[in-house]
């Protein structure tokens, strides 16, 4: 799901349980890379992990926010806090490695 900064406070903020915000831009190979991991990721945590990403050039004050200097970074919630932050292309395992156990 892309999400935009208007629905960022409900989707990510508000939401009670884990959040995979993945932060990437069109233009980023690294975050082209890593979208079809974030797609499997998605579908195998359905109903357990909500995934969200947002563009970071439509959402600057959103990273600025969440001090998103380098992309793709991926930051995983819990009930509105980050509990992690993974920057730059990983291995699948991280990933799920990051929100097993939330």
């Amino acid at each position: 799901m892309n999400i935009n900064s208007d629905q960022f406070q409900k989707e990510v903020l508000e939401y009670q349980g884990v959040v995979l915000a993945d932060f990437w831009a069109t233009w980023c190979g690294p975050c082209q890379m890593l979208s079809p991991t974030i797609e499997e990721i998605e579908k195998e945590t359905i109903g357990k992990v909500k995934v969200v990403k947002i563009d970071v050039d439509s959402c600057p004050e959103i990273a600025s926010t969440y001090n998103v200097n380098s992309i793709p970074t991926v930051i995983i919630f819990n009930h509105g806090q980050v509990v992690s932050t993974i920057i730059g292309l990983r291995s699948k395992q991280d990933y799920l490695a990051a929100i097993s156990g939330l």
